[in-house]
């Protein structure tokens, strides 16, 4: 039985791309690509908190009316 990870690909093949990736960026701009990707995703899900908050907002303004 194999094990499927992410996009229908093995434990091996994450293996390969992962080597590649290093090889392309380098060892020492992968931790700050990495900060780089989370600050990121950070920042997205702030943004959309705050928006589904301006439209809670919104929403409830329209029902006072």
């Amino acid at each position: 039985m194999t094990i499927q990870l992410a996009f229908g690909l093995g434990g091996q093949e994450l293996l390969i791309v992962l080597f590649i990736v290093l090889l392309l960026f380098g060892s020492t701009r992968l931790p700050r690509l990495a900060k780089g990707l989370g600050q990121s995703v950070r920042e997205f899900k702030k943004g959309v908190a705050s928006h589904d908050e301006a439209e809670v907002d919104t929403a409830e303004t329209r029902q006072l009316r």
